[in-house]
């Protein structure tokens, strides 16, 4: 059986070395930075619709004016 310490739960997902407490999820406050960098570039993002495709259903119709 083997345990693990709170130390070195989980992986970096930068780089993949084992977590810090310290820095969670991270390995290090570099990977960190990297993240945070990540985010600032915007190179994460969360798939959306644009607004104008929800529009487009609820127009009303043209012989009910």
């Amino acid at each position: 059986m083997t345990t693990t310490t709170p130390e070195t739960r989980g992986h970096c997902p930068i780089c993949r070395k084992p977590t810090v407490q310290q820095y969670r999820p991270f390995c290090s406050r570099r990977c960190a930075d990297i993240d945070l960098g990540h985010w600032f570039s915007e190179s994460y993002a969360i798939p959306a619709k644009p607004e104008d495709e929800g529009e487009e259903t609820l127009q009303p119709d043209e012989d009910h004016r």
